[in-house]
C-alpha cells in the first residue's frame, strides 16, 4: 500500500451519521429533534474527554442542518453540500483550532467573516475546537459575537476542560456533556469494523483494547490500527499484549495468588519477568489495581457480568480467587497500589516502588496501617481456631567445644544448685540496638512487635520490657511463645547472658525510674549516629 494514501483507522471510520456516534445517544437524539422541530440554537458547547465524538458530532450536525436531501434528519452525505463540506470545498463550515489561533486578532477576523451569509447552505457553522485555549481578550471578543449573532450562524465550541471557560460564554451556549464510551460499546464498534475489513480476531482482543482505551473510541481505534498492521490479517491476544506493554490476565492472577500466600520470593521473580519482557511498569500497576477492584466487586455483588468487563471464564476464576481474600486485604492492596501509582508517575525507577509495594502486601507486619493490623489479627484468629499452633524452638548453633561445655554445665547443675548469674542491665541497654538488628535480619515479624518496646529494668533476674498504651498486641506477641524464646536466645547469643524476658504495659509499672527512658533513647540515638557516620568519625563527649 502506498504510504502517502494511508488513512488512519479513526479517520477512515469517522462517524458519518448520528447513529454512528458511539455511546452518545442522549446527545445525538436531542440534536436530531432540534433539527426536526426547527429549534436550532445559535451556540453549542460540546464537553468531554478526548476521543468521545465531540468534533465528529459537530461535523455531522453541520452537514445535517445544511443537507439538501436529509434522511431521517441525518445528512445524506451524497448531495452537493454534504460532499462539499466533507471535501472542504464549501466554506460554509469553518473549523478553527483554538490552540493555535487563540489571540484577539484571530477572533476579530472570525467576527468580520460572520457578517457574510452562507454561500450554498442554510447555515454558516463555526466549529471551534479546544476553545478553552482562547486568551481572555479572545473570549471577550467572541462574547460580543455570541450575544447577537446573525440568524444564519451556528457556533459549536468543543472542549475537554469546560471549567476554564468564562461563565459569560457558558451562559450563552447549550451545553452537551459527552460521556466516556462504555467498553461494550467500544467492543461492538471494533467488531463491526473488523468484520467489514475481513480481519480475523482472537477471543478477548477487543475487550483488552477497550479496557486500555480509557473510554475513548479514538484511542481504541488507534490501538486497533496498530494491531492490524502488526498482525497482517489476523490479530492475536499476545499481539495486543506486546503492543500495549501490558501483561496477560493469567500473569496478574498468579501474582495475586503469591501475594495472598505471602510468597515474596515468587512475587519478586514475577516482577523480574515483567521487567525482562519490557512491559510498562506504570501500566501494570494500573492493571493490578483494576484486578483488585474486580476482586472487591466479587465481595459485594452477584451480578458481575454487568460491572466486570472480563470473559465468563475469567469472572469465575476471579470469584474463586476472591474467596481466598478478605475484603480488608483487598482494600489495603488498592490503597497501597494507588499511592504507588501516584509516586511511580514521577519516579526514575518505578520498578523499585512496585517491588516495595508488593513486599508490603506479602508481609502485613511491615505495614502499620489499620488494615494491615486487622489482617494480622485475622490470621492469628484463624491459626487459633484451627488448633494447629506450631511452636518454633530456636536453637543457636554451637561448636562442638561449646556443646561439651554446656553439657558439662548441665551435668554439674544436676548435682548442685548454683545461683543465676546477675544480669548486667547496662550491657543490655548498650547492646539492645544490635540485638534488634539481628532479630530484624532473622525474623522480621518478631522485630516488628519488639521494636515498640522499651527496656525498663531487671526485676527478679528478668529483663522487663514495657510497651506504651495502644501496643497491647505487640506486648502479647513479644511475651509469648515462640517469640519470647527466640528473643531470649538472641540476647544470649549477643551478650552471653541467659535472660528471662518479661513484657508489660507501661501503666503496670509503679517504680519506673525517671530518666531511664530518656537515657535509653539517648543511647539509641548515639547508636544510630555511629551507624550513619561510622565509628571512626564519631566521638562521644560526656
Amino acid at each position: 500500500m502506498d504510504s502517502v494514501s494511508y488513512v488512519a483507522l479513526y479517520r477512515k471510520w469517522r462517524p458519518k451519521v448520528f447513529e454512528d456516534v458511539v455511546g452518545q445517544g442522549h446527545i445525538t437524539q436531542t440534536l436530531k429533534n432540534q433539527i426536526k422541530n426547527q429549534n436550532i440554537a445559535h451556540a453549542y458547547l460540546f464537553c468531554g474527554t478526548r476521543g468521545t465524538g465531540k468534533t465528529s458530532t459537530a461535523k455531522i450536525f453541520a452537514r445535517a442542518v445544511n443537507c439538501l436531501n436529509p434522511k431521517n434528519f441525518d445528512p445524506c452525505n451524497e448531495c452537493e453540500i454534504c460532499t462539499g463540506i466533507q471535501h472542504e470545498s464549501i466554506m460554509d463550515v469553518v473549523e478553527i483550532d483554538a490552540a493555535s489561533n487563540n489571540g484577539v486578532d484571530d477572533i476579530r477576523e472570525l467576527r468580520e467573516n460572520v457578517k457574510y451569509p452562507p454561500t450554498k447552505g442554510q447555515y454558516k457553522v463555526y466549529i471551534i475546537d479546544e476553545v478553552h485555549m482562547l486568551s481572555t481578550g479572545a473570549f471577550n471578543a467572541l462574547l460580543k459575537t455570541l450575544e447577537e449573532p446573525p440568524h444564519y450562524v451556528i457556533f459549536i465550541l468543543a472542549t475537554t476542560e469546560p471549567h476554564k471557560i468564562p461563565a459569560t460564554i457558558l451562559s450563552r451556549c447549550q451545553r452537551f456533556d459527552f460521556k466516556r464510551v462504555k467498553e461494550p460499546d467500544i467492543v461492538k464498534r471494533m467488531n463491526y469494523i473488523c468484520s467489514e475489513m475481513n480481519i480475523e480476531v482472537e477471543e478477548g482482543v477487543f475487550r483488552l483494547i477497550a479496557r486500555n482505551s480509557d473510554g475513548a473510541m479514538r484511542d481504541a481505534l488507534s490501538i486497533l490500527d496498530q494491531c492490524i498492521s502488526f498482525g497482517l490479517g489476523k490479530i492475536t491476544y499476545d499481539d495486543v499484549i506486546n503492543i500495549l506493554g501490558t501483561v496477560s490476565d493469567d500473569f496478574i492472577f498468579r501474582l495475586v495468588d503469591y501475594i495472598q500466600s505471602q510468597d515474596a520470593k515468587d512475587s519478586m521473580e514475577l516482577i523480574q519477568e515483567l521487567v525482562s519482557s519490557g512491559k510498562d511498569i506504570q501500566q501494570f500497576i494500573k492493571d493490578l489495581i483494576e484486578h483488585y477492584r474486580n476482586l472487591m466487586m466479587t465481595k459485594v455483588s452477584k451480578d458481575l457480568e454487568g460491572i466486570i468487563n472480563l470473559s465468563k471464564e475469567n469472572i469465575e476464576r476471579l470469584v474463586e480467587q476472591g474467596k481466598k481474600l478478605e475484603t480488608n486485604s483487598i482494600i489495603r492492596a488498592i490503597r497501597e497500589l494507588s499511592q504507588t501509582a501516584v509516586d511511580a508517575k514521577y519516579a526514575t525507577q518505578p520498578r523499585i516502588l512496585l517491588e516495595v509495594a508488593v513486599i508490603k502486601l506479602t508481609q502485613p507486619m511491615l505495614d502499620n496501617s489499620i488494615e494491615a493490623l486487622i489482617e494480622r489479627i485475622e490470621a492469628l484468629e484463624e491459626i487459633i481456631q484451627s488448633g494447629e499452633i506450631k511452636v518454633e524452638k530456636v536453637i543457636h548453633e554451637e561448636s562442638s567445644e561449646e556443646k561439651d561445655i554446656e553439657n558439662k554445665e548441665v551435668a554439674e547443675e544436676s548435682t548442685k544448685v548454683e545461683p543465676l548469674k546477675p544480669i548486667n542491665f547496662d550491657a543490655l541497654k548498650k547492646g539492645w540496638d544490635k540485638i534488634l538488628k539481628v532479630i530484624k535480619k532473622r525474623k522480621i515479624s518478631i522485630y516488628a512487635v519488639l521494636m515498640e518496646g522499651q527496656l525498663v529494668k531487671v526485676e527478679n533476674n528478668a529483663l522487663v520490657v514495657a510497651f506504651k498504651n495502644g501496643f497491647g498486641f505487640h506486648k502479647e506477641a513479644s511475651g509469648k511463645s515462640p517469640y519470647k524464646e527466640f528473643i531470649e536466645s538472641i540476647i544470649k547469643e549477643i551478650l552471653g547472658q541467659k535472660v528471662q524476658l518479661k513484657c508489660v504495659m507501661e501503666d503496670e509499672i509503679e517504680d519506673l525510674p525517671k530518666g531511664d527512658e530518656g537515657s535509653l533513647e539517648q543511647d539509641q540515638e548515639i547508636e544510630k549516629i555511629i551507624e550513619m557516620f561510622g565509628e571512626d568519625l564519631v566521638e562521644i563527649v560526656e
